[in-house]
């Protein structure tokens, strides 16, 4: 029982340990025999080696064991043990292990049935397993973790673990050992039931600080041969106590900071060190109790990192420097703490920028501000420091006001004339700048308003106004508004209208018109009459309000307008006598025998006058006369018959072209006669004669007045500097001046010069006019011509040559959408290129394309000028 599992191999390999065993075996079973057989065999035997000789224990023969049919009895016994019939021996069937078996039972033993068949008989045997030293001590935790106190007292115990080995006996632990170490011893007690109890004596006191674990090594050694050992790691965890105080790294921080620093900037990470464990060196950071409101409201520390950050806008002009207390406090218990102090200064930052402050303000300022004139103090100032706080100030260039400077004063004055007509307000930037980097602006704008004073006259929109009024229009007709403008201000700019003194034929100007003082609406006082009276110039004043007033003047030309107030006037044939005269028309007078001419003038102008007869169902033979529609001849319409009555009465009507037409009869009478004496013929020759000589003599005058008007015409473009010298590029004029109009041409006076052409006996029907004789002139009066009933030829050139002298470019007066408007209406005879109806100066471009527009009218400023039918009174324009 105290062999090794080892040496008792060893034994049982030699024969003669063998043989040994088996005697010892052979003296068990004899004794057995007497009472129960029992064996004993070594744990861990090979499979096969022999137990016992059982058969020969038995008492059965070896050769009787196959017929008696030998077996074990039970599956576990087949299952460990096995017969040999051929020897009657009991075997090991399979390895076996004490431990497993029996556990730590001290002793082990085996129950083993044997039977034979024939005959049926049981024996029982007892089969002892050995033990040997094959297992090792262990502890049931190979790392195990005391936790001690560092305040615990020394010589005190600490129990362990006691180590198992699953061998019996010597095999068993035997003993216990510990690793050096300086501060624990081992001691073993033995308990009552044999078993080895070891315990950690602390020989030294522990500290956390100086050492916080211990690694200890507990040994357990069996009593086998050779012995086995078995380890377990023990780790003594100090247990620490609030021995130690907090300590900062120093007992003063300092730190630097720009101001305006952003809130949540880091400034210092403070840091406190408890060398205590747990709860004993977890340490928290505050403020200290002395802290201010003010470091409390512009920093922020945190109580676990320790971390001091901006919470609030630092600023430098408030305060360059702070202090702040901070303290450190463990969780222990009892608490302990440290302090420390933390001095932040504030460095300046160019943060503020400059200050402009205004002390008194010129606004508005007078346009007549002398210069140097001081309309502005200010004062400047930069709370910052250093070059931060330097300013220099600066005005908006291009405005007429400059900065004069004295230290951190300045002034504003004008450096140029003001004028509140070109302009009404200056917006001043005044900008003040620091010398720090970057550099700071302040800008102020001012809006400075120029007042008036009166020193722009008024002054009227035109060089002069033309009004047009129909004749007899009652008082009180609107002719025109004159405006006036004036670009001072407030009262300066307020306009009084009023006529100026004057007189027209005799009477004041102020008795014929009238203006509104307010508005410039010129009204008529009395109806006009053409007949009388055709152009009348009117000088309006207008003046301001200001003080003195100032004042202009304008003349308005008022044209009046031809109504078709006159009926025709019989000139021709004279009805001086009760019984005109007749007219005597010889039967053999051959068809378009003339008979006479009706001559008929009207008074009035332009369409008004212009003429046309027709022969009336009233006379005595309709069917016997025929009368021109345009020049009132009175011709036979047919051979004269002995039939036809003697004496005729021929009614004419002489209606003028006014709306609505008046008229006049004239009734001529006629007698036919059979005279054809040569002598009765002789008087209507002389006047036949008569007439061609004037005809001869007014083709002549026309001829010399035309050639007159071309030289007169080729030397006014000559020293004009025209490029061409022949009359039409004269006509053309200027192409800086393609239009023009009238309003300074009349006389003073206002009366309008014309000239008598024409005479009794004309049979044309119409004239030809280039649409380059305009009756409106730059440079002359209006120039007219009617028919003169019996001027001289003298008289004929010398009016003539003052309209060659006077005559300028065709088109001049003509304006569309001007204020005055010159229409020319070519009626009745007009060619393919100027329609009836279109204006002048579709006339006057097909002069200048060349070409010539028949016209035996113009309608000027709505009146008609055109060639009058017989000896009446028409207007004609050149």
């Amino acid at each position: 029982g105290g062999l090794s599992a080892g040496s008792v191999r060893s034994h049982l390999q030699r024969p003669a340990w063998k043989w040994q065993v088996l005697s010892l075996f052979s003296l068990c079973g004899w004794g057995w025999v007497s009472g129960q057989i029992r064996y004993s065999v070594v744990e861990e035997s090979e499979v096969g080696t022999v137990v016992g000789n059982m058969a020969q224990d038995l008492g059965l023969k070896v050769e009787e064991l196959p017929g008696r049919r030998l077996r074990l009895g039970s599956e576990e016994n087949l299952r460990h043990f096995a017969v040999r019939l051929d020897t009657g021996a009991l075997v090991v069937s399979e390895r076996l292990d004490r431990e497993r078996l029996c556990g730590a039972a001290a002793s082990c033993v085996l129950s083993v049935q044997v039977v034979t068949e024939n005959p049926l008989q049981l024996f029982r045997l007892e089969v002892e397993i050995l033990d040997v030293n094959d297992n090792s001590p262990s502890f049931p935790t190979a790392h195990r973790s005391l936790r001690i106190a560092e305040s615990a007292a020394v010589a005190a115990r600490f129990p362990l673990e006691s180590a198992q080995d699953p061998d019996v006996g010597t095999n068993a632990v035997g003993s216990y050992r510990l690793s050096p170490n300086s501060h624990f011893s081992l001691d073993v007690k033995q308990l009552q039931d044999g078993k080895l109890f070891p315990e950690l004596v602390l020989e030294r006191a522990l500290d956390r600080e100086e050492q916080p674990e211990l690694q200890l090594v507990l040994t357990a050694v069996d009593g086998g041969s050779p012995s086995r050992s078995g380890t377990a790691q023990i780790t003594v965890q100090v247990q620490d106590i609030n021995d130690n105080a907090p300590t900062f790294d120093r007992a003063t921080y300092k730190v630097q900071v720009l101001e305006n620093t952003p809130v949540g900037a880091l400034l210092l990470r403070l840091n406190a060190s408890d060398p205590d464990e747990g709860p004993n060196g977890e340490t928290q950071y505050s403020f200290g109790v002395h802290t201010s409101d003010t470091v409390r409201r512009l920093f922020a520390l945190d109580p676990h990192s320790g971390e001091v950050r901006v919470s609030g806008a630092l600023d430098f002009e408030e305060s360059p420097f702070y202090e702040i207390h901070v303290r450190a406090r463990d969780g222990g218990v009892p608490e302990m703490e440290g302090h420390c102090v933390l001095r932040v200064e504030v460095e300046d930052a160019n943060d503020n920028p400059p200050e402009v402050l205004l002390t008194s303000l010129l606004n508005p300022v007078p346009e007549d501000t002398p210069l140097e004139t001081v309309v502005g103090l200010f004062n400047v100032r930069d709370r910052d420091s250093g070059a931060n706080g330097v300013v220099s100030l600066e005005i908006s260039p291009n405005v007429p006001f400059a900065i004069r400077s004295l230290q951190n004063h300045y002034s504003l004055v004008t450096r140029e004339y003001l004028d509140r007509e070109s302009t009404l307000q200056y917006t001043v930037d005044l900008t003040a700048q620091d010398g720090g980097s970057p550099a700071l602006t302040t800008r102020l704008t001012l809006l400075l308003n120029i007042s008036d004073v009166n020193d722009n006259p008024p002054r009227f929109l035109q060089p002069s106004y033309d009004a047009f009024l129909p004749e007899n229009s009652p008082p009180g007709s609107l002719l025109c508004t004159v405006s006036a403008s004036d670009p001072d201000d407030g009262d300066n700019s307020r306009l009084v209208y009023s006529i100026e003194g004057g007189h027209v034929q005799g009477a004041p100007a102020s008795s014929y018109v009238h203006i509104n003082p307010d508005n410039g609406n010129l009204y008529a006082q009395r109806p006009f009459d053409f007949e009388l009276l055709q152009v009348l110039p009117v000088s309006v004043a207008v003046r301001d309000s200001g003080s003195p007033p100032l004042r202009a003047n304008v003349t308005v030309y008022i044209f009046v307008l031809d109504q078709n107030d006159h009926p025709p006037t019989i000139l021709h044939p004279a009805s001086d006598g009760d019984v005109p005269a007749p007219q005597r028309v010889p039967l053999s007078a051959p068809p378009g025998y003339l008979v006479t001419k009706v001559t008929a003038v009207d008074a009035d102008a332009g369409y008004n006058a212009w003429l046309s007869y027709r022969l009336l169902p009233q006379s005595t033979d309709p069917s016997l006369f025929h009368v021109s529609l345009y020049t009132g001849e009175v011709r036979t319409a047919r051979n004269l018959r002995d039939t036809d009555v003697a004496a005729q009465q021929v009614l004419v009507l002489v209606s003028d072209n006014g709306e609505p037409p008046l008229s006049t009869t004239v009734t001529i009478s006629v007698a036919l006669e059979e005279e054809t004496l040569e002598e009765s013929y002789k008087p209507r020759d002389f006047l036949d004669t008569n007439l061609t000589l004037y005809l001869i003599i007014s083709l002549v005058s026309i001829s010399l007045v035309s050639c007159v008007m071309f030289a007169v015409a080729a030397a006014r473009c000559l020293k004009a500097g025209s490029g061409s010298w022949t009359f039409v590029g004269c006509c053309r004029g200027s192409a800086r001046k393609p239009t023009s109009h009238f309003h300074g041409q009349l006389k003073p006076d206002g009366f309008i010069k014309y000239l008598d052409v024409g005479g009794a006996g004309l049979t044309s029907q119409g004239r030809n006019y280039t649409s380059c004789f305009s009756p409106m002139s730059e440079q002359s009066d209006f120039l007219f011509v009617k028919p003169f009933s019996h001027s001289s030829t003298a008289e004929t050139m010398a009016a003539y040559e003052q309209v060659a002298s006077t005559l300028a470019s065709p088109c001049d007066g003509v304006r569309d959408g001007g204020v005055l408007t010159v229409l020319a209406t070519c009626s009745h005879q007009h060619d393919a290129g100027c329609p009836a109806a279109l204006g002048l100066s579709c006339c006057c471009r097909r002069w200048l394309q060349g070409t010539s527009v028949t016209v035996p009218s113009w309608e000027v400023a709505g009146e008609r000028f055109g060639s009058a039918g017989g000896g009446g009174r028409g207007w004609a324009s050149l």
